[in-house]
């Protein structure tokens, strides 16, 4: 099984990443599902509703990695995938640019599906990043949501 971890500044093409795999894989594949998560223009830090001007994120080589590693892992080990591609960008960001994308290629959709929605549900709360958000509110460390930690959960077997 086909496994990618980019953690980069630059932004990424989804089409050029989506293209890619179906040139590797060709034929096996019969699906590729995938998310792109964007910067939120609202305050996540308090829920208070502020205007978001930056969000920054920060990982520690090496580690960040392997805490994604782990979740591919799993998800190839519960799905029958071929190939996952994970890109997660750090810094400095501003509200609407890419963050993060997730892309699954199996033999069927309800295992690219499932596999996407896993990955990017885990990766909300396993991952290892620091988020540092700077609104008109002021700034503050982001963290989890109880709504991630019920998502992710809920794939505990």
């Amino acid at each position: 099984m086909g496994q990618q971890i980019q953690i980069q500044q630059q932004d990424f093409s989804v089409d050029a990443i989506y293209t890619a795999m179906r040139l590797e894989y060709g034929s096996d594949i019969g699906a590729i599902a995938s998310f792109v998560g964007l910067v939120r223009d609202r305050n996540a830090v308090a829920g208070d509703g502020g205007d978001v001007q930056t969000l920054t994120l920060e990982h520690y080589p090496g580690m960040t990695e392997k805490s994604i590693q782990q979740i591919l892992d799993h998800a190839e080990a519960r799905w029958p995938l071929i190939a996952t591609h994970v890109v997660h960008r750090v810094g400095t960001m501003a509200p609407s640019e890419q963050i993060v994308l997730v892309m699954v290629a199996s033999a069927h959709r309800d295992a690219a599906f499932a596999g996407a929605q896993y990955v990017m549900d885990c990766l909300k709360t396993e991952a290892v990043f620091w988020k540092n958000e700077q609104s008109d509110l002021g700034q503050g460390w982001v963290e989890s949501t109880n709504a991630d930690k019920i998502r992710a959960k809920r794939w505990d077997d």
